[in-house]
């Protein structure tokens, strides 16, 4: 995947711990550092929308789309 260069602005006291991680070498540079955070972040904002879209499904109408898809698998497996 190629790279692109930013300028990013953070405050000292952040900067201070990044380059604490980079010294302690949990990163090899400040920008690793920076491109992992920002990675999870997206994956957690990712997750938190899925929450929010199963938390807007209604609970008994998807049981019920489970039991019926359940009835229908069951009468179409072979017997043994």
């Amino acid at each position: 995947m190629s790279t692109m260069k930013i300028a990013v602005t953070m405050e000292a006291g952040v900067l201070e711990k990044l380059d604490r991680l980079v010294s302690g070498k949990v990163f090899p540079y400040r920008s690793r550092a920076v491109q992992a955070a920002v990675e999870e972040k997206l994956a957690r904002l990712s997750g938190a929308r899925l929450a929010m879209g199963c938390a807007k499904l209604d609970k008994r109408e998807e049981q019920a789309m489970a039991d019926e898809g359940i009835n229908i698998e069951e009468d179409s497996w072979p017997e043994h």
